[in-house]
């Protein structure tokens, strides 16, 4: 696959600044007058690990600037501990999840759904819009709609109507997990280096033991770094596609 062209980072950062939005790479790569001005950040994911897998090199990179990032956790991964109940499980991964936060840096909020069996109404949709209406974001990433996983989806649904409802005030960008296995056709209008904070995202998956991180990896995750980063020309990389007012972000070469 062809390196991303200027042309079409450029193109991206355009349409964003004609909306009046910040984008990632100026949150990245900001003057040092622009980067002593702090930004809210908000990770909104499925399950504890989901944000740490998709994008937490990235979010350990943007914590590292100085700016305020939460990673929002739809769910407790009530259902993702075989022999466990659901309240056991909970306790389980809601800490594994609080000491990856730790790692990287990052606050934590946890919404309440539960794993397995996560719901799309407009009530839980109210309640995600006062979330995230309260922590006034300047910029959101959450999942790529098109996965395998239910609450993968429901969780960027979510996201969708809660940023197309709030008058798309915030820039929303959608990460990827297990690609080939769990996202599927993702074509990223956006990379991020994490060459610096590859060993501090590993480190956050890795607190959770009850998701065996080596099997996470296995899935794909070391060839995503490797893959993004050589699409980027450094050691390791994130990709992500960014939400337009228009559509997903096709067709910007």
């Amino acid at each position: 696959m062809e390196k991303p062209s200027n042309s079409r980072r450029d193109f991206v950062k355009t349409a964003a600044a004609g909306l009046g939005l910040l984008t990632l790479p100026q949150l990245l790569h900001a003057s040092p007058a622009e980067a002593s001005s702090k930004k809210k950040v908000i990770c909104f994911g499925a399950h504890p690990d989901d944000p740490e897998s998709g994008c937490g090199g990235t979010l350990a990179k943007l914590a590292a600037k100085g700016h305020d990032v939460t990673i929002i956790y739809l769910t407790t991964g009530e259902a993702g501990i075989d022999g466990k109940s659901h309240s056991e499980a909970a306790a389980i991964r809601k800490q594994e999840a609080i000491n990856a936060c730790a790692i990287l840096k990052t606050k934590y909020v946890f919404v309440g759904q539960i794993d397995g069996d996560t719901i799309m109404d407009n009530i839980w949709l109210q309640k995600v819009q006062k979330i995230i209406a309260d922590e006034k974001p300047d910029l959101v990433f959450t999942h790529w709609p098109v996965d395998s996983h239910k609450d993968h989806q429901i969780a960027s649904l979510l996201m969708i109507q809660t940023w197309v409802r709030s008058g798309k005030k915030f820039p929303l960008y959608f990460f990827e997990v297990c690609t080939g296995e769990q996202t599927m056709i993702f074509r990223p209008t956006d990379y991020v280096d994490i060459t610096d904070t590859q060993e501090q995202k590993r480190q956050a998956v890795y607190c959770h033991k009850s998701q065996d991180p080596p099997g996470i990896y296995a899935c794909g995750h070391t060839a995503m770094e490797d893959f993004r980063g050589r699409e980027l020309g450094v050691k390791a990389a994130e990709a992500f596609v960014y939400m337009t007012g228009k559509g997903m972000g096709w067709g910007m070469e």
